[in-house]
């Protein structure tokens, strides 16, 4: 009997914005120039809040809180190609998402307060409510993609998850079945590198990430993490595949968790200052401020202006969401069950 080889897979690799500010002008999406401004206005919002979260858990004014520094461009990027129309499906740590989709910002102070009817999605914004557990909205989003193949829609779901996910077998169960129905669904996993305190290198034993949407029968594809114009036109392009019947794709963003897993973490303890320092210099801000500079679209008052106004609204942004009407203690047992059960009733008088 011959031997030959019956499949050979490749994964492609996207850079489009380096850390000079310079683009690969073959790659480049079509942007406008108010398109770009405003990208780079959300990455500046989406920072602020990041700032503004942190140093509220500090003051004891909201709870664990998961920071997104360094990982803003994998979410700016990809929430920008997201159609009003389209489902989303994020994890905990997809603030940049929420505020480019248009959420609004006390909701989510509200809902890092404590307070869970924070996620209370508003009408008219199809993103469900984030995702603590690893993984386990996979299934989900595969199920409304499933739906939304079944109805008809011209619409596409998309999953949001970590590379600790990739190792859960929600993921692999929710692959399976996104590949062999063809389902208009776009997974996104932020590599940031670490699972909590669990090196990339120490949970999967693969080269790339991507590369395990093959198994199921659709394409992986890899992308700067870091570079927003990258991650932007990877999941436009996933994004009307799977419109036009294209099925699933995974795309793998390459970025860093600057910061510790969660308010409750410290990273110092499992990782080195060198490593640290070595993403530092491929921050998504810098490189793309970098590259308006050098096409006349930044100066130093689009900065100060744009600054002031992420900082004005996230100042309102507190204030509302600590002027809320406080929740009574027994709305914690109202709703888990149809009616309220013998325990629930005791726990709520011993309260």
């Amino acid at each position: 009997m011959p031997e030959e080889i019956i499949e050979s897979l490749n994964v492609r690799y996207i850079n489009i914005l380096n850390e000079n500010g310079d683009v690969d002008e073959s790659l480049m999406p079509s942007l406008s120039q108010s398109e770009i401004k405003k990208i780079y206005e959300l990455l500046i919002l989406s920072r602020t809040f990041d700032r503004y979260a942190l140093n509220l858990q500090r003051e004891g004014r909201i709870g664990t809180y998961a920071s997104i520094l360094g990982q803003e461009a994998s979410q700016i990027g990809s929430a920008f190609a997201i159609e009003k129309s389209d489902w989303v499906f994020p994890s905990f740590r997809e603030m940049g998402v929420y505020i480019t989709l248009g959420y609004p910002v006390y909701m989510l102070f509200q809902y890092w307060s404590g307070d869970e009817r924070g996620m209370q999605t508003p009408e008219g914004l199809n993103i469900f409510p984030l995702c603590v557990p690893v993984g386990t909205q996979v299934p989900h989003a595969v199920g409304a993609a499933m739906a939304a193949k079944y109805k008809g829609d011209k619409i596409a779901v998309i999953c949001y998850f970590g590379d600790g996910g990739t190792s859960k077998g929600d993921f692999h169960e929710g692959f399976n079945m996104a590949g062999v129905f063809k389902l208009p669904v776009v997974f996104i996993c932020q590599n940031n590198q670490w699972a909590i305190s669990v090196p990339r290198s120490r949970q999967t034993a693969s080269k790339t990430l991507a590369q395990k949407a093959f198994a199921y029968g659709f394409e992986g594809i890899q992308v700067d993490g870091n570079d927003v114009f990258a991650v932007y036109k990877v999941v436009r392009e996933a994004l009307d595949k799977a419109k036009d019947g294209g099925g699933p794709t995974f795309i793998e963003c390459v970025t860093y968790r600057m910061g510790d897993h969660t308010t409750a973490d410290d990273a110092s303890r499992y990782r080195s200052k060198d490593e640290v320092e070595a993403w530092r210099s491929k921050d998504p801000i810098a490189r793309l401020k970098l590259f308006m500079e050098k096409n006349m679209l930044w100066t130093d008052e689009y900065q100060k202006e744009i600054e002031g106004k992420a900082k004005d609204m996230n100042d309102e942004a507190v204030k509302m969401a600590e002027s809320v009407e406080k929740q009574h203690f027994e709305e914690m047992f109202k709703y888990t069950y149809e009616r309220l059960t013998f325990r629930q009733i005791k726990e709520m008088k011993d309260f």
